[in-house]
């Protein structure tokens, strides 16, 4: 007994001294955990048009984004595919396919697009709960910045920044502010705990010098859940500009406010309605913005006249059934215009 005693006191003593067991993630490298999540992610490449002084120009956008679903949903900024007519996605090792944005939400920056093909190795990174992410834990980004293709890069959360608090870019997105480096190209990819946790969706960064200072800026993956995959959320193919004030006296709209539309994909349920966007550059109230194309001014009989409007006219849209009427009015030159086109789904 004497013996067994000593036993037990000596394994005591051992676990008493003994640290925490290391978890799968704090025990792995981050070569390891890169290799883990790489076949996850996802290179895009995509084609456009905008205006700019010089008129009417077509551009090529590099992003990233993460592969969320087995069936092909891939995560991704918005303002890397939102208005784009011609996007292709490539994994690691494969050949480019094509891919389709699916939903969208501007105002936070998020879009999910929906691939052709999904290779037989590639995997799933599943969007984790971000609310238990701490600022200080450590973080690991992969994407292809100025086109490098699965580029690795690693830091902390530096802070974390609630819904319309960072830009009015974004007011509907909350952010996780990191050190790790993020440059063009980044956008839209993923970003892991060190235990391999898809945790946001890299959105953009602050710089002054064109490159990375250390403050980036990443979509919580609790912000995708909630904008896009909770509820019934669409793609509609325009790019909307708030004018309100001054700017929008200027422009003659005949309410507080309306929605400028500064782009439109041809094939989209805004390029059916038969929406026209900006076809020059003009100065409004000190600003430069596309002129020439309509201005939003209500959703199925909703005004829409500031971002406030916003959740009554989603309501209208995400009741719509196949077969209904989608019905908006505009302001077309100094006449308003109702537009209608039948819904055929998303």
């Amino acid at each position: 007994m004497r013996k067994d005693g000593r036993r037990v006191g000596t394994l005591a003593l051992a676990l008493l001294f003994a640290g925490p067991a290391p978890s799968l993630g704090q025990a792995e490298t981050l070569g390891e955990a890169y290799v883990r999540v790489s076949t996850s992610v996802v290179v895009i490449r995509a084609r456009g048009q905008e205006v700019t002084a010089d008129g009417l120009i077509r551009f090529k956008e590099i992003g990233s984004g993460v592969l969320i679903t087995p069936d092909g949903k891939v995560a991704t900024a918005a303002h890397v595919v939102q208005t784009m007519e011609d996007i292709t996605v490539e994994f690691l090792g494969e050949e480019p396919v094509p891919a389709r944005v699916i939903a969208s939400e501007q105002w936070a920056d998020i879009s999910l697009l929906q691939v052709s093909v999904v290779p037989r190795d590639a995997t799933v990174s599943k969007l984790a709960d971000s609310d238990p992410v701490l600022v200080g834990d450590s973080v690991l980004i992969v994407g292809a910045p100025y086109g490098l293709s699965y580029s690795v890069s690693q830091g902390i959360i530096s802070a974390r920044w609630a819904p319309d608090t960072v830009t009015k870019d974004f007011p509907l997105a909350e952010f996780f502010q990191t050190d790790a480096v993020i440059n063009t190209g980044n956008s839209g990819g993923p970003m892991f705990t060190r235990a391999g946790e898809l945790i946001g969706i890299i959105s953009h960064n602050i710089t002054k010098s064109g490159g990375s200072e250390g403050l980036g800026f990443v979509v919580t993956a609790n912000t995708v859940k909630k904008q896009l995959l909770e509820r019934r959320r669409g793609w509609y193919g325009v790019d909307l500009m708030l004018v309100s004030g001054a700017m929008a006296q200027a422009l003659n709209v005949p309410q507080a406010g309306g929605f400028l539309v500064k782009q439109v994909v041809k094939d989209s349920i805004g390029g059916r309605l038969g929406l026209r966007a900006g076809d020059r550059i003009g100065i409004v109230e000190g600003q430069h913005i596309p002129v020439g194309g309509d201005i939003l001014l209500s959703v199925q009989g909703v005004p829409m006249t500031s971002v406030d409007d916003r959740p009554a006219v989603l309501k209208a849209l995400e009741a719509l059934k196949v077969g209904d009427d989608l019905r908006v009015t505009v302001l077309r030159g100094d006449k308003v215009v109702e537009l209608t086109t039948k819904f055929t789904g998303f």
